[in-house]
């Protein structure tokens, strides 16, 4: 015994140690290992019963269940059975003498360290492991530890992780669903006995002078008084101890609940013990009672009780998630709905806005959010189950959820609420669009409902109703969270966009069930806050330095900055409605959309003409951005109707077009003053979209002559006027070209004047290229520092230009892409005799690939032949290895990413049809594989590699026959001529490629070579190639299983297991015959009887689900054996 104890104080001393701000990390080290090879020895665990019984240090207690731990389920194999008896015995007891002094995070891992031994050897060799469990919880002394043992029991053997053996997992889960009833009945009975117990105490309170008016409703909801009578008893006042019993149940059930099936199992009668539990989240007098007593136990008490209300609530939810529902649990479903709602109405249950509004601020937070959860799976999952049910009443429930929604106490509530009801107002779209025989009716029941949203969400949106809540919000800083990035598709949006944004979707989605009240309800609104703005011009007085809006009381200019800001928001409501008037139902809703095109021309103008963004202010910081957005979202809201304009152009193009010249000369004439470098960028940018959307959606034919359009070219083709910010600059000669270049709409070919058109096009190029031309004869000759710079802002700013008119018509005819070539080719030729003397310019390359590769997606065919192989062969002379590995290794992501630019021009090239850079191929082939390869094939970085393997597989996609000549008499006499194969060597090069890249870390790489090898096979029978089928095949197959077992890419497990079928599915005789006891031979870590099993679980079948699961059970038993054989216990190391 003296070294037991010796020992102990030894371990003690080294803990403290090692625990000591003083030690160094050179001696932690130190001590570490020595702890580690203590762990490894066989004997060591005796120690460790005897620190555990023996000392009250906390780390020593750590370290001996940590080894206890290492030991049952890393070496439990080798323990000798004795040994294992022993254990077994000793630690159950050990928790029974201590659990109540021991501190809860040993005690619980004590727990799990004697469940780990119940993985092990339940039922066989523990048998009373599970029915200590249930004795434990059946005797009240023990009652808590018991639920601890057996949540931790549900967490470690229902989902057990991969360190046992397929058949074991499934033995556990079959043992612990043979259990499932008789746990159930156990919490249900502890959960109801605690309840009733305590509810006998409490008196009945006297009736609230509100309940009148709900009891109608709730009686609706439940159907029997019974119920709604058991629900409004007053919820029992619980002692510390039965609250923490309490909770430890309902954790348990959430979490058995997370993974047993629905069945019968979970009865009526636990469902309403749950909702009875579910309540003391929705309880605010425990609150008020602690914040009055004022003692802080009172209020922890009031903090545990809105707990067990999460708890609760989370067991709910863990039901509702499922979607797989058994005909016999839709019954007890609809009952939970009614306890729910029951919930619902009582947290809403007021009359008076403000107090709904205070009693959910008085709640818990983690309720409201596992609340509004439950209402997302309602709505989600089972709305259209339950919808059905004449007893549940759908109408009361949007009343209720529309109370819920709009007293949120945070903008996050708000927002989760709005996905609820953006949820339902999909699933009503889907339901008529199924059933448009009962379109009236389903539309007829929900519409006050979906009237009501609307105005509400409206008035969430404006100043005028909200001013205290949406001042709140933050409309400077972008915000990075990722959920509101990827559901909006946005990149980044102010708190404040967001808001918008989230609530224009569900205006639109109404206007898209409703379109005629969704009008008459928004239209008005907008009226009047453009009366407002309309009649600001009577203020407007001149100044000695210009205009001044003579607007100065305090008062005053909050009203008008309110009302702006609404105007603003209610300009981008309509701009978002757009799309409601126009396809089938423009003529229905012409005369609306009419009215309200007119309006947003004469707003624009308004602004355009009194310049109300150049005028002075009160209070300029404030009201100046305010009258620059409302005339930019005027101009946005103008530009979302161009395809209704374009509809409205074709429908009177012949007959009276006086109305639609009228509205698009008066557009143009508010756009031109605004199109200058003096103006806001915002403001100029709005300007310039509308210009784009008039010129190349609407088309009109009378656009060129329209004075004001010809002195926006006059502007542009100007030298000497101040050119305009680059994107702006980008837009308008965008515009300008599309002007020239864009067929118009209705009229014939005869009547499109190509030939004028085409000489002012040419004209207008040449302008916006002069000075970009003229670099030619420079370029030879070395340049100055100062000189350079501005060499490289004309060639930026000219090649973005020319790049977007390019990319803007290569979807547009043949006649407009041959003009927009004549006029570029010039400038072409300019670009490549520019090209070699800037090679080492990474910045200017890539600017000037980015040209060539957007001329190679949109006018290879006018380039013609010729010329696009001379651009070819100046790019593969100039694209050496030195300068590939120059541009990839040295000049960082700009480098990469010309080199990637060169990689797509060429991709685009092999795709080509026909015979007419087939020549190009070799060289091609050769440029991949000996230069660009070799460079990246070793670097970890992604860089490159994407593009490289895509211009690969395009390669081999799109030239197929360039390595198998198939004739057609072979096809016809299958089987009998293998098809003839031709440059073998490159082919082989590129399965390697393909293959290595399989053996490297970065997951994307992996996921994208594995699809286009699927996709070859499935356009070009790839695996069925005698090549790949006799050398590559079982290769390939070996390195998918070796990443399964390493876990390296576990995302893509699905993916890699359907692959590898499909490989093996080419020769499931060799599969089985050859490949598979080949790889288990070679496999090491496991010995030949291990192997053996292996081999013979791994069952013959040939269909896809099944071969997949033998092959994510071979490599799961796999790795269990290795994890077993690596712990066999070393050699021994004493303290």
């Amino acid at each position: 015994m003296a070294s037991e104890e010796a020992s102990l104080r030894a371990l003690e001393s080294l803990m403290t140690e090692f625990f000591h701000n003083c030690t160094t990390n050179e001696r932690k080290r130190e001590i570490e290992e020595l702890l580690n090879n203590f762990a490894q020895q066989i004997g060591a665990w005796r120690f460790c019963l005897y620190f555990l019984s023996s000392t009250r240090n906390d780390y020593v207690m750590m370290y001996s269940l940590t080894v206890f731990e290492n030991l049952i389920n890393k070496m439990w194999l080798g323990v000798p059975s004795q040994d294992k008896m022993e254990i077994r015995s000793c630690l159950p007891k050990l928790l029974l003498a201590h659990h109540k002094t021991l501190p809860y995070f040993i005690r619980n891992k004590l727990c799990k360290v004697i469940v780990d031994i119940g993985r092990q050897d339940w039922p066989m060799f523990y048998h009373d492991f599970f029915t200590n469990i249930l004795q434990l919880i059946q005797s009240p002394v023990t009652t808590p530890l018991g639920l601890i043992m057996l949540k931790t029991t549900s967490e470690e053997l229902a989902c057990p992780r991969e360190d046992l053996s397929v058949a074991r997992k499934e033995e556990l889960r079959k043992l612990l669903l043979d259990q499932v009833q008789t746990v159930l009945g156990l919490l249900t009975g502890i959960l109801e006995s605690i309840w009733d117990k305590h509810s006998v105490t409490a008196a009945t309170p006297p009736p609230s002078p509100t309940s009148g008016e709900s009891g109608d409703l709730l009686s609706s909801l439940l159907q029997s008084p019974s119920a709604a009578k058991l629900l409004n008893q007053p919820i029992p006042i619980l002692d510390t101890e039965s609250e923490y019993i309490c909770s430890l149940a309902l954790e348990c059930l959430a979490h058995l609940f997370s993974w047993i099936p629905l069945s019968t199992s979970i009865t009526p009668s636990l469902l309403t013990t749950i909702f009875h539990f579910a309540r003391f989240g929705c309880d605010t007098r425990v609150r008020k009672m602690s914040s009055v007593n004022g003692s802080s136990q009172n209020s922890v008490l009031g903090q545990e009780r809105g707990r067990l209300g999460v708890l609760a609530m989370s067991c709910i939810n863990e039901l509702m998630s499922k979607n797989c529902v058994p005909m016999e649990f839709e019954e007890y479903l609809l009952r939970m709905f009614q306890q729910t709602f029951y919930l619902l109405q009582k947290i809403t249950k007021d009359n008076n806005a403000h107090t709904v509004k205070s009693r959910l601020e008085e709640l818990d937070e983690s309720y409201i959010e596992k609340f509004t959860d439950f209402l997302r799976l309602f709505v989600s999952v089972h709305l259209r189950r339950i919808e059905s049910y004449s007893q549940f009443p759908v109408v009361e429930f949007l009343a209720l959820l529309f109370k819920y929604t709009f007293h949120q106490p945070t903008h996050e509530g708000y927002f989760s609420c709005l996905d609820i009801w953006t949820l339902f107002l999909d699933y009503l779209t889907s339901k008529i669009k199924s059933r448009l025989a009962d379109k009236e009716a389903v539309l007829n029941r929900y519409e006050d409902a979906l009237v009501l949203l609307l105005t509400e969400v409206l008035n969430r949106i404006q100043f005028r109703y909200n001013q205290a809540q949406l001042e709140e919000l933050d409309d400077e800083t972008l915000d990075d969270d990722v959920r509101s990035r990827v559901e909006q598709g946005q990149l980044q949006q102010t708190e404040w966009q967001r808001y918008l944004r989230q609530s224009l979707e569900v205006v639109a989605k109404v206007m898209e069930l409703l379109p005629t009240h969704a009008f008459s309800t928004l239209f008005p609104v907008l009226q009047d806050n453009l009366e407002v703005y309309l009649g600001l011009q009577q203020f407007v007085v001149t100044s000695g330095t210009g205009h001044r809006l003579n607007i100065t009381a305090e008062n005053d200019c909050r009203r008008l900055h309110c009302s702006l800001r609404d105007l603003s928001s209610l300009l981008q409501a309509v701009g978002r409605l757009a799309e409601y008037f126009i396809g089938d139902v423009f003529a229905a809703r012409f005369n609306d959309a009419l009215t309200v095109v007119e309006r947003l021309v004469k707003v624009t103008l308004y602004g355009s003409q009194i310049k109300l963004y150049n005028i002075e202010t009160a209070v300029p910081s404030v009201l100046k951005p305010d009258l620059i957005d409302v005339h930019a979202q005027s101009l946005a809201a103008l530009q979302a109707y161009a395809h209704w304009l374009a509809q409205f152009y074709s429908e009177v193009h012949r007959q009276n077009p006086e109305q639609f010249i009228s509205l698009v000369s008066t557009a143009l004439e508010a756009i031109t003053p605004l199109i200058s470098s003096k103006v806001q960028e915002k403001l100029l940018l709005s300007a310039c979209h509308l210009l784009v959307s008039l010129a190349t959606t609407v088309r009109p034919v009378f656009l060129i002559s329209i004075p004001a359009v010809q002195k926006v070219f006059n502007r542009i083709t100007d030298t000497s006027a101040q050119r305009l910010p680059d994107k702006a600059q980008v837009l308008v000669c965008r515009a300008l070209s599309n002007v020239l270049l864009l067929p118009w709409p209705n009229l014939p070919e005869s009547e499109q004047q190509w030939a004028v058109r085409s000489t002012n096009h040419a004209s207008l190029i040449s302008a916006l290229t002069r000075e970009y031309r003229q670099l030619k004869s420079n370029a030879i000759l070395p340049q100055r520092k100062v000189q350079l710079e501005d060499t490289k802002v004309i060639i930026h700013q000219t090649l973005s230009v020319l790049e977007d008119i390019v990319e803007s018509i290569s979807g547009e005819s043949t006649k407009s892409r041959q003009i927009c070539y004549q006029s570029l080719q010039e400038s072409v030729q300019v670009s490549l005799a520019l090209f070699p003397a800037f090679i080492h310019q990474s910045d200017v390359t890539d600017e000037m690939l980015s040209f060539f590769l957007t001329l190679f997606q949109g006018l290879r065919v006018q380039m013609g032949v010729p010329f696009t192989e001379q651009i070819i062969q100046t790019f593969l002379n100039m694209f050496t290895r030195e300068q590939l590995a120059e541009s990839i290794l040295h000049e960082g992501s700009t480098g990469c990413r010309v080199v990637e630019k060169f990689l797509k021009i060429l991709q685009v090239v092999v795709q080509e049809p026909g015979q007419v850079f087939k020549p190009f191929l070799p060289s091609v082939i050769s440029l991949c594989m000996e230069q660009v390869y070799p460079i990246i094939a070793e670097r970890s970085s992604p860089d490159v590699k994407a593009e490289l393997f895509e211009l690969l597989f395009r390669v081999l996609h799109h030239n197929w026959r360039y390595f198998f000549k198939s004739s057609v008499l072979a096809s016809v006499q299958r089987g009998v001529a293998e098809e003839q194969m031709e440059n073998e060597a490159q082919f082989s090069a590129i399965m390697q490629a393909f293959g290595q890249s399989f053996l490297q870390p970065d997951i994307h790489l992996f996921k994208q070579n594995l699809f286009y090898l699927e996709m070859l096979n499935t356009k070009q029978k790839l695996y069925h190639k005698k090549i790949f089928r006799t050398t590559m095949l079982f290769q390939f197959v070996n390195v998918l299983l070796q990443v399964l077992v390493h876990k390296s890419h576990d995302l893509l497990q699905e993916e890699i297991g359907i692959a590898t079928y499909n490989m093996a599915s080419v020769d499931f005789d060799g599969f089985y015959s050859a490949f598979l006891p080949e790889f288990l031979a070679s496999c090491d870590g496991v010995d030949s009887n291990q192997k053996n099993v292996l081999g013979r679980n791994f069952k013959m079948d040939r269909d896809l689900p099944s071969f997949t699961q033998n092959v994510h059970r071979l490599v799961n038993d796999l790795r269990y054996y290795r994890l077993c054989n690596d712990s066999l216990p070393p050699g021994t190391v004493k303290l």
